[in-house]
């Protein structure tokens, strides 16, 4: 293959990646010890 090909798999597979891992972080198990700061500041 060529490199140009490799190298647009590879970045279009890390960009996967990370967008999959934020939306694990978002909305999975993790997520239950991330603060919101709109309700820390409430009056």
């Amino acid at each position: 293959m060529e490199p140009a090909i490799v190298l647009s798999i590879s970045v279009g597979a890390m960009l996967v990646a990370i967008t999959a891992y934020g939306i694990y972080t978002s909305f999975g198990p993790p997520s239950k010890e991330l603060a919101d700061p709109f309700d820390d500041h409430e009056d």
